[in-house]
């Protein structure tokens, strides 16, 4: 997780462990909430492995959709056969450091079988600190921040309606932290 239990009970002010199964939970409720591609920020928190599935090789680039971009792992793809081949990694190049990073072939794409899903790009995306080892996630401090203020409020508010007091939304609050990072990919 992006913020450790020791860290939202800090945040949260709570010195015992009586909730500490609940405060767990909502952690990974924040999470989720920003994380991965249908989070709120459309990237990635920690290491995660996944898959990129396409009908076709693109006439150039392929732009990954989750950054921050790891590495690749694999670029597979049917043959004109319906048999799976890889790339050789030699035979493109990848720009993690862009975002969203991108893959670019030296050249062309070989062609691909006339079907569905017929390539298949597996990466790695999130928030790495290379300088220990093994490397840890380095979630930046803003979105760490961000998803200690979610906390805090699923922690404080734990029904979906508040009586007897008016509710109002804090000026400048996690949703404003988190946008400078929030990826659209349709603008990429």
């Amino acid at each position: 997780m992006p913020v450790t239990l020791a860290e939202a009970k800090l945040h949260l002010r709570v010195d015992y462990t009586d909730d500490d199964t609940l405060i767990t939970m909502l952690i990974d409720a924040a999470t989720s909430y920003i994380d991965g591609p249908n989070g709120f920020l459309g990237r990635a928190l920690i290491d995660q492995t996944w898959d990129l599935v396409l009908d076709t090789f693109p006439t150039n680039e392929i732009k990954i959709p989750i950054p921050p971009l790891i590495e690749v792992l694999s670029v597979s793809y049917d043959d004109p056969s319906g048999l799976e081949q890889a790339v050789d990694p030699a035979k493109y190049t990848v720009d993690d450091v862009n975002e969203p990073g991108w893959i670019v072939p030296d050249g062309t794409w070989p062609a691909t079988f006339q079907g569905i899903n017929a390539v298949r790009i597996r990466f790695r995306a999130g928030y790495v600190d290379q300088s220990f080892s093994p490397p840890v996630g380095e979630v930046p401090g803003d979105i760490k921040a961000a998803l200690l203020i979610y906390l805090g409020s699923l922690y404080a508010n734990r029904e979906d309606v508040i009586t007897g007091q008016a509710a109002v939304a804090l000026p400048w609050g996690a949703d404003q932290l988190l946008r400078r990072k929030r990826i659209d990919l349709s603008m990429a």
